[in-house]
């Protein structure tokens, strides 16, 4: 009876640890020693969850520290998602952070990730509805090509337009890879644009030297931007010039009054027809009796009361 009693006693011990180690291997394997942790709960509203199931983790900063609970419909097309997070972790995540749906690895479950937040913020609180921020889809990356496909393919058909025109000779660039005369032309151009860069440089040479020359000391350029005074002498120059001009306009303004007026000398010789006639007649008349005059003095020299007069002067002169 007793050794009955003892078998009993050991099958029931080892059922036992079993048991245990049953236990201990399914928690640790499930990670169902969390279970026993302090959560809070914290919610936030997708409008396309992704594929995100209950039972899926929740990271932040790399680290596991909540899985998703529950998913129900909100408001017209959103689900609202409720997550437990660990206690522990609560003082890191402020009530600023975000949330996102991410993938473990590149083909793996989805997550989320919360990230984000500032120290400014205070610490979330269970309850706490935290901010989504929207991610693309593989639905919307692959629109995103299908859109990209249908520009390239139109880029590719207008360009492929583009170059049958241009081999064509249609349009400028047609015109100027076929036609030969346009292409001269241009390079005609291009040389006269050539000569007039050099005749520029010469300039800009030229300009150079002249500004030297008024640096060196001693030339006339240089006296004449820096020695006050030769500029001196040159503005009392030119006021005297103005002040001649000045004297030429006003002489010239009296000289067309004088003729103009009939009572001066001079507007009576340009004015009146009949002073000019007499004058005329005048002059006429002195020429004539000064050709007499001349025809009997030449008479004089000539007669013999005067003839030997003459005769000594003349000897006297070549003497």
């Amino acid at each position: 009876m007793r050794t009955l009693n003892k078998r009993a006693v050991i099958v029931g011990v080892f059922i036992f640890l079993g048991l245990a180690f049953l236990i201990g291997g399914i928690l640790t394997i499930g990670n169902l020693h969390d279970t026993f942790v302090k959560k809070i709960m914290v919610t936030t509203i997708f409008d396309d969850v992704n594929g995100l199931q209950p039972g899926n983790n929740v990271w932040f900063s790399a680290v596991k520290i909540g899985t998703v609970t529950k998913m129900v419909f909100f408001g017209k097309s959103q689900v609202k998602v409720t997550v437990k997070i660990d206690e522990k972790s609560q003082q890191y995540i402020r009530k600023d952070a975000k949330v996102k749906i991410s993938s473990d690895g590149l083909i793996g479950n989805k997550i989320i990730v919360i990230y984000g937040g500032t120290s400014a913020a205070r610490e979330v609180e269970d309850g706490d509805t935290l901010g989504i921020e929207k991610t693309l889809t593989t639905e919307d990356m692959m629109n995103t090509f299908q859109e990209n496909n249908k520009n390239l393919l139109a880029i590719t058909t207008d360009f492929k337009t583009i170059s049958q025109k241009i081999a064509r000779g249609e349009g400028a660039v047609g015109k100027l890879l076929n036609d030969e005369t346009l292409y001269n032309n241009i390079d005609m151009a291009v040389a006269s644009l050539q000569k007039a860069s050099k005749s520029t440089q010469q300039l800009t040479a030229a300009l150079s030297e002249y500004g030297a020359k008024l640096n060196q000391r001693g030339t006339l350029a240089n006296d004449l931007v820096t020695d006050t005074l030769i500029f001196k002498n040159l503005n009392a120059t030119v006021i005297k010039l103005q002040q001649a001009a000045t004297n030429a306009a006003e002489l010239t303004a009296d000289f067309k009054r004088s003729s103009n007026n009939t009572n001066t000398p001079i507007g009576v010789l340009l004015s009146d027809e009949q002073t000019a006639t007499n004058l005329k007649s005048t002059i006429s008349n002195l020429d004539s009796s000064t050709r007499t005059l001349n025809e009997d003095l030449e008479a004089l020299q000539h007669s013999f009361l005067l003839r030997g007069y003459f005769k000594k002067k003349e000897k006297a002169i070549s003497k």
